[in-house]
């Protein structure tokens, strides 16, 4: 189907579809979910968050961690042609060790967020093949970055990804920015493209692509930000509802089964909001039925361990597992929209055709 969407291209890395699948932990997306995003033409990302945290080889928790994740990128390889990414926080303790491991592997981009990965160029040791993207929540973070990179790897970026504050998981904003018009993802946009466009042009550079995310649900939506500067979007909670989704039934029905009031803020233990889909789980936390534990996995390097209630990596994990009420799961601004579960061709068939109808309707 034709719809007028311009290839996306990051570091001469040619996605047809300007669509990045978001890396959601923990062991959400993973190789089959990533790799039939790319069939369809766009960006399909695992996410190394906890990745290990399933199939305990051994008791040593980045050796596990380095293993699967090299398991995962293997077989997403193998199940595809397209373009394949990780997404690796930088509020990891093992960041390095699973950056290592996906530069190995010949991944084709690393995004990093959940903090500013200041040194991620330094791990290519002259590598061309893996494209660097960092995530970023501002102009101003992208103008440090820059600046950063570029004095001390003479390297720019391949590509942002600006994440707004109706993205799900943990967000990069104050509690009382989340609301605020000041921070909505269009006026957050106009910023970053001033500023790095600015930069770009005083460096003789081509110009890096912006990749927007959070609260993008249609076609349509794809359409209003491709139209005002954004070289691609990226989608996490709409792809939840597929079959081809690494997380399981319940996990899945969790989403089907939201309101929209169900869709809440909530005050993880890494020191950061998030956005999550309320359950009895975190009504115990809320109501102080939870009680500081003993960490298990040291893996989130800003986590609260001693004053925690919960550890939130079991919670995901139970989550993907299905097993929600001993966990939850983060969610996008738009997950009560979801209404079944189908393929990730049909929501991809669905996505262009809502956005050359929103075109042919101009």
């Amino acid at each position: 189907m034709k719809t007028g969407m311009k290839p996306l291209i990051i570091g001469g890395k040619i996605a047809p579809l300007p669509i990045v699948q978001g890396g959601m932990g923990v062991g959400v997306s993973l190789a089959n979910l990533a790799s039939s995003v790319a069939n369809e033409g766009g960006i399909g990302v695992i996410s190394a968050a906890g990745v290990g945290m399933f199939e305990w080889k051994t008791r040593d928790y980045n050796f596990n961690n380095n293993e699967e994740l090299r398991r995962e990128i293997r077989k997403a390889k193998k199940m595809t042609n397209g373009i394949i990414g990780v997404n690796i926080m930088v509020a990891l303790t093992n960041f390095g060790d699973l950056v290592e491991v996906s530069i190995k592997e010949g991944i084709d981009i690393i995004f990093a967020g959940a903090g500013l990965p200041l040194n991620l160029p330094k791990y290519l040791k002259g590598n061309t093949h893996t494209k660097l993207v960092p995530i970023i929540s501002s102009a101003r973070a992208a103008r440090l970055l820059i600046k950063k990179w570029v004095k001390s790897y003479d390297y720019y970026p391949d590509a942002f990804v600006l994440e707004g504050p109706l993205a799900g998981g943990h967000l990069g904003f104050k509690l009382n920015q989340i609301d605020d018009e000041n921070f909505s993802l269009l006026k957050l946009l106009g910023e970053v493209l001033e500023e790095v466009e600015k930069i770009c042009k005083e460096a003789d550079i081509e110009p890096i692509p912006i990749i927007v995310a959070g609260g993008i649900y249609t076609g349509k939506d794809i359409k209003y930000f491709l139209e005002n500067g954004a070289s691609a979007v990226q989608m996490a909670t709409r792809f939840v509802t597929t079959f081809e989704c690494d997380a399981s039934d319940g996990f899945k029905q969790t989403y089907i089964d939201a309101k929209k009031e169900d869709i809440k803020i909530i005050t993880s233990p890494v020191g950061l909001p998030g956005r999550a889909i309320a359950n009895k789980y975190l009504e115990d936390v809320e109501s102080g039925l939870k009680h500081p534990f003993k960490c298990p996995f040291d893996c989130i390097v800003t986590c609260k361990r001693e004053e925690a209630p919960y550890c939130i990596s079991l919670a995901l994990i139970n989550a993907k597992k299905g097993k929600m009420n001993n966990g939850f799961a983060f969610a996008g601004s738009n997950a009560y929209k979801a209404k079944e579960i189908i393929s990730v061709k049909s929501l991809i068939d669905t996505l262009k055709s809502e956005y050359y109808e929103d075109t042919n309707n101009l």
